[in-house]
């Protein structure tokens, strides 16, 4: 009996279906929120596919939503991005808000807090609420500005609207239990100073609200009915639900949390992928070593394989660990029958076939793709002249080593059998050229059987190979584990990248920028969009061809 496998867990779906079934919403509405102070990482496509597929799947609707409420960290450039990656993954919101249309809004209900007695103007720093906010075991003090009057609240918070104080001198506070066992709940800021220009306001105003505040009402004046936020916001909802009601919201969202996407050698911080950014340690946020939804649609990652990816892996409330190697799963899955097979030879050596004929060139046929017979058939040259790789030549082989060695013969993948003959070497004794024969009888699709050979290698032919860049990733983080331990700067890969020359068959020069490709014993690789010039393709590998990795 064939095993049938489970679908991946999603508590989410089960909690939407029973809140429509009882009649506690009529329609589903989700939302994206990314703070638009760096570009998505793979963290993120999890929230995204997460948010969208279930509205789809409801017929519901999804926005896309910039929390910018942080005007020092905030860039259009950001925003463009995250816009593109959203596309790219495949998905349309049905409303784009940000959450500075609605500071207004915001300010609004924050007087009505005041006027309500439930905030008030603080005078102390930041250094200084911190002081003061106790510990897991010990109560907060109360400020000593906590019970100022409505009349001067509203007087100073509207002075603080007017700039007429320097940024930290005032912020201000909700009002709620400096005892409560959850350190949030301990009074927090809800708007502070920051005289600066925003992206999307210009200098309209000097006094944001924080996250913890703009959040929820964003939520709110949305018609959100279900806000899934990942597992470091659970000890957040109590100050979710509390805005919301205390600020006399009339739609009533409610905040759920999943775990967040955690994978083997991959950095999902914001802070830290922009230190290496700003460290160079790689060429920008499109690097294809970065897990940037970006760098990964440039080294060539499709968008089926991470939705697949994403979906398979589920939504749980526990966290765990990913192997980034299932990623890699899912992309060979989805390239197999769409990528053209086609040979490169990476590190060339060139072999001179002796006994074929000066100046003539054979045009061979081959599959584009054994998997997918309707991709048709490609014509490759072959003459005398053709490049092998280093790899598959040895002068002095170990046991079973079945490729080029003298007196050894090979099959040429598509070709003939050759047999190798005699080594030219240079001044330094290092293998530059290969002598061997070959044998007419033996082309390949042929009937000819009367001895066979356990080495067959691949092959470009010389006088019209196309020259190639090729670039080969490695890891860019070497702890698999976990990427806070320590310095995180100290667990990059220094060989995280390694580029080499050589050549690719000739029908490849008319590759365009993110054509995929499956290279015969190397991988798949990706034309690159940015750095592709006329004179030279540039490919990037995006994954080998085999994994130990069982899904």
């Amino acid at each position: 009996m064939e095993e049938v496998k489970a679908a991946p867990s999603n508590f989410i779906r089960n909690i939407i279906m029973e809140d429509l079934k009882s009649g506690k919403h009529k329609e589903i509405i989700t939302r994206f929120p990314p703070e638009p102070n760096g570009y998505l990482h793979i963290g993120h496509a999890k929230s995204i596919v997460l948010n969208f597929d279930l509205a789809d799947e409801f017929k519901g609707r999804t926005n896309l939503r910039f929390d910018d409420t942080n005007p020092l960290k905030e860039e259009v450039e950001y925003v463009e991005s995250i816009k593109e990656d959203v596309k790219w993954l495949g998905y349309d919101w049905d409303a784009l808000y940000f959450g500075s249309d609605f500071f207004e809004e915001m300010y609004s209900r924050a007087v009505l807090l005041i006027k309500k007695g439930k905030a008030y103007v603080c005078d102390l720093s930041a250094e200084e609420i911190r002081e003061t906010r106790g510990t897991l075991k010990e109560p907060g003090k109360e400020s000593p500005y906590r019970n100022r009057s409505v009349e001067e609240n509203l007087d100073l918070f509207e002075r603080m609207r007017k700039g007429e104080f320097k940024d930290g001198e005032k912020v201000l506070r909700a009002k709620i239990d400096m005892s409560s066992p959850n350190l949030n709940m301990r009074d927090p800021v809800i708007y502070r100073i920051a005289h600066t220009s925003h992206h999307n306001t210009g200098d309209k105003w000097c006094i944001y609200p924080m996250y913890d505040f703009a959040h929820p009402l964003e939520d709110a004046i949305e018609g959100v009915t279900h806000s899934i936020c990942t597992l470091e916001f659970e000890d957040h909802r109590p100050l979710y639900d509390w805005v919301i009601a205390e600020c006399e919201m009339e739609s009533q969202p409610h905040q759920y949390e999943f775990a967040r996407l955690n994978m083997t050698n991959t950095v999902m911080s914001k802070r830290k992928l922009k230190l290496l950014v700003d460290e160079k340690v790689v060429n920008g946020w499109d690097d294809p070593r970065m897990p940037t939804i970006s760098g990964l649609r440039r080294r060539g990652y499709t968008q089926e394989a991470i939705r697949n990816f994403v979906r398979e892996i589920g939504v749980a409330k526990a966290n765990s660990t990913v192997d980034a190697q299932m990623l890699d799963h899912f992309l060979r899955e989805d390239l197999k029958l769409k990528a053209p097979r086609t040979m490169a030879v990476l590190r060339p050596l060139k072999v001179v076939i002796t006994n074929y004929p000066e100046n003539q060139v054979e045009w061979l046929e081959a599959e584009n793709n054994p998997e997918n017979p309707e991709m048709g058939l490609r014509k490759i040259p072959f003459s005398r002249e053709i490049y092998v790789e280093q790899d598959d030549f040895m002068e002095n082989p170990p046991k079973k080593y079945f490729r080029l060695f003298p007196g050894n013969e090979v099959r040429l993948k598509h070709a003939y059998f050759i047999i190798c003959n005699e080594i030219i070497k240079d001044e330094n004794g290092n293998v530059t050229e290969l002598h061997c024969t070959y044998d007419p009888a033996t082309k390949s699709g042929s009937d000819f059987t009367e001895r066979k050979v356990k080495g067959t290698i691949h092959w470009v032919e010389a006088t019209q190979a196309v020259q190639a860049e090729f670039r080969l990733y490695e890891p860019l983080i070497l702890d698999e584990e976990n990427e806070d331990r320590g310095n995180f700067l100290d667990n990059i890969n220094p060989n995280s990248l390694e580029v080499l020359d050589g050549y690719v068959e000739p029908n490849m020069r008319e590759a365009k920028p993110q054509d995929k490709f499956q290279f015969f014993r190397h991988g798949y690789f990706n034309v690159d969009p940015k750095h592709t010039i006329t004179d030279k393709l540039v490919f990037n590998r995006v994954v080998s061809l085999k994994s130990s990795f069982k899904i």
